[in-house]
């Protein structure tokens, strides 16, 4: 007896190869579906990274802008210390003369008479003296007793006439140079 296997074999190879063109169908729409929902999560993270960048974006606009007014404050701030030291310096020197021209009350010596005195960065003062002697001791007292003035400088002594008339004398005339102190010493 002879037994024909070819039709079997023919339709296992046909249900082999249906069962293989649907795997591979099957494993292609299993790859496409796996490809579409990686696309999804990359586009996913991606809009999520655009949207913290925004964010961070947005946030380093508003710290800029903050940075902006903190150096503007900070300009007001030295404006006003400048403003504050300038006045802190007037406040110094406010009863500079007055204190000047007591000093010079109580140090200059009888026989001296001050003509004039003129302050700038240094006092300059012109007076008369009945002699060389009361000249260097109105200096010596400066040096000695003053806490205001010091450094007193003479730069010219000479021998003028005083007065009009019957009451002209002669006196010697000097300019002395003094330098003032901001704050008084301890003397």
């Amino acid at each position: 007896m002879n037994i024909n296997l070819l039709p079997w074999r023919e339709a296992r190879r046909l249900a082999r190869k249906r069962s293989f063109n649907q795997s591979l169908v099957l494993s292609a729409l299993l790859g496409i579906l796996v490809a579409f929902v990686i696309m999804l999560a990359l586009e996913n993270m991606l809009a999520k990274q655009l949207s913290r960048n925004t964010a961070l974006e947005n946030e380093n606009n508003k710290l800029d802008v903050q940075i902006k007014e903190i150096a503007a404050l900070d300009e007001e701030i030295k404006k006003l210390k400048d403003r504050e030291e300038t006045i802190k310096n007037l406040q110094a020197i406010r009863y500079q003369p007055v204190h000047l021209l007591d000093e010079l009350i109580d140090l200059t010596p009888s026989g001296v008479i001050l003509k004039s005195i003129k302050q700038s960065e240094i006092i300059t003062v012109i007076g008369f003296a009945q002699s060389n002697a009361r000249i260097s001791e109105f200096l010596h007292n400066i040096e000695m007793d003053s806490r205001y003035l010091t450094k007193p400088t003479l730069l010219e002594s000479k021998l003028t006439p005083y007065g009009q008339g019957k009451e002209q004398r002669k006196l010697f005339e000097f300019t002395v140079t003094l330098t003032s102190l901001s704050q008084p010493s301890e003397k």
